[in-house]
């Protein structure tokens, strides 16, 4: 007896020390105390509802994704054929999942087929059809799973990439994650800059380098009359006082290089002072980029961000190296957003903001408050009514209740959980929760006594009876929270998240601490009475 009374005191005293040390770094003045550097990082992070900040519903455009992913396939089919000497001619993207490209040689047929059946799997090839120069078109449409794979994976990327960029953009706890058609919820505790960070989320930074065609007559492009393979872009132009204008430019309409190779971007100033963008590639983006430079020398390239050219500077001679820079007359700030998003990365799909909601802080502390006080105040009933009803044992539930408390909010920090209005009312419940397993415990063991036993045997079989029971009640509620989490969503999750810590600490509290302390204040003592 005395040997399993041990260990269980062991277990009891290091979960106490546990929930100490990841409750206490929550605490002010803690975290920068002697006593802080010893403690954990983990600390409890408030919500949206109680820290204030900005809520934010995004939708993502996911059939521009699989639009983005038939070009880069018409362009990566042009380059493997060439690898093999085969020419592949104007590939092109058509409605309904669909890319176009045209056989220079029909006596290649056989290669193309080939090279399409084992790289390009995921294409259905309809038969090609005979044009009336000899050449053949070929027509390919998307297969429906492969479809959804370029859904799932924009959607992914997407919410990895805003991840990246609020983490850079230096807000505190975020919370990013998806829902149901192809939306993203975002909430951003404590944030006042709504503006800027819906301009960093939701800013596409799809880069790309395309060669200007200075070659084209302008008047005749401004009335729409293009060569083959050519489009109009709008080139971005900022005067002394900020202004800013648009001129059309003629650029190809492939681009010989996009973003996916930029390795790191940092904002910079040049000699006048000037903000602007230095961009660092990676291996085969610097390979490129040289070979891209060499091939193109006296001709100017395009550097395209979000559909507009920022900048078009003269290539003098190959580049080598990796590195390149955007200009256009940027301030500060916009340099550096420009650098957060380009280094986070781009987003596979343009995002349009569905739905904002700002939280003022001042709203935040005063649900806080409300929170606590019905917190309190509900606690402070049910400890009243125990004491009153159950006497010293009804003073053991209610120490019993705190420690529950204690575990939940160490919980919270060490999984990092986020305290929301509603988790709050998830303790609450779990403090009712927690006594009513104490009421059948101490039940039990009055009708033990009852029957003439002794106080410690009332004890122990009232612990062994009543376990059951507590465990299959609770059972079916952790189930139904387990529900919540699962399909809930914001406030919903953090009731489940507060729930399941709860039960979880109440039963553990309420089966075996609560045990340990009948054990040691009846089996020290001798008494074999029991006053309940």
């Amino acid at each position: 007896m005395k040997e399993g009374f041990r260990w269980r005191l062991a277990v009891v005293l290091a979960v106490l020390l546990f929930g100490a040390a990841y409750v206490l770094p929550s605490l002010p003045g803690i975290k920068s105390s002697p006593l802080g550097r010893l403690l954990p990082d983990s600390t409890i992070s408030l919500g949206l509802d109680l820290m204030g900040g900005i809520h934010l519903t995004l939708g993502v455009d996911v059939d521009k994704a699989v639009e983005n992913s038939l070009t880069q396939m018409g362009q990566d089919i042009r380059t493997s054929a060439r690898e093999k000497d085969v020419f592949v001619l104007r590939p092109r993207v058509l409605p309904g999942d669909r890319i176009e490209f045209v056989l220079a040689k029909a006596e290649q047929r056989e290669v193309l087929g080939e090279l399409l059946a084992k790289q390009f799997h995921q294409l259905s090839v309809a038969a090609p059809q005979s044009t009336d120069d000899g050449q053949l078109r070929y027509v390919a449409t998307m297969k429906p799973e492969y479809r959804k794979n370029i859904s799932d994976m924009a959607l992914e990327q997407a919410v990895k990439t805003i991840r990246n960029r609020i983490d850079q953009f230096g807000v505190a706890e975020p919370d990013i994650r998806k829902q149901q058609d192809n939306r993203i919820q975002i909430q951003l505790p404590g944030l006042h800059d709504t503006q800027r960070a819906i301009q960093i989320i939701g800013q596409t930074a799809h880069l790309e380098f395309h060669i200007v065609r200075d070659d084209v007559d302008a008047e005749k492009a401004a009335r729409g009359i293009l060569p083959p393979g050519t489009e109009l872009r709008p080139m971005v132009r900022r005067g002394a006082d900020g202004s800013q204008a648009e001129t059309p430019v003629v650029v190809d309409k492939e681009a010989v290089l996009t973003g996916e190779y930029v390795a790191d971007a940092r904002p910079g100033f040049d000699n006048f002072n000037q903000a602007y963008v230095m961009l660092t590639f990676n291996s085969r983006g610097a390979a490129m980029f040289e070979r891209i430079t060499q091939e193109n020398v006296r001709k100017r390239l395009a550097i395209v961000l979000d559909g507009k050219v920022y900048s078009a500077p003269v290539i003098q001679e190959k580049i080598g190296g990796g590195r390149a820079s955007i200009t256009g007359k940027f301030s500060t700030a916009e340099a550096q957003d420009l650098a957060i998003v380009l280094r986070a990365g781009s987003l596979p799909a343009p995002v349009s903001v569905l739905e904002e909601r700002t939280v003022g802080p001042s709203l935040g502390q005063e649900s806080i408050d409300k929170g606590i006080m019905a917190a309190v105040v509900g606690g402070a009933v049910v400890m009243l009514f125990m004491m009153v009803y159950y006497g010293m044992p009804g003073l053991i539930a209610n120490v019993m209740l705190c420690f529950t408390v204690l575990l939940i909010l160490a919980g919270m920090a060490a999984f990092g959980a986020t305290l929301t209005l509603p988790g709050l009312a998830g303790i609450v419940l779990t403090l009712g929760m927690a006594v009513d397993a104490n009421v059948l415990i101490y039940e039990r063991i009055r009708e033990e006594l009852r029957r003439g036993h002794t106080a410690l045997s009332a004890i122990n079989e009232g612990f062994d009876r009543a376990t059951l029971a507590i465990t299959d009640s609770n059972l079916t509620t952790i189930i139904a929270a387990a529900i919540l989490y699962q399909f809930g969503t914001g406030p919903v999750r953090g009731f489940a998240v507060t729930l399941s810590l709860g039960i979880i600490a109440s039963m553990f509290t309420a089966i075996f601490v609560s045990r340990v302390v009948f054990q040691a204040w009846k089996g020290g003592s001798g008494d074999k009475r029991l006053s309940i």
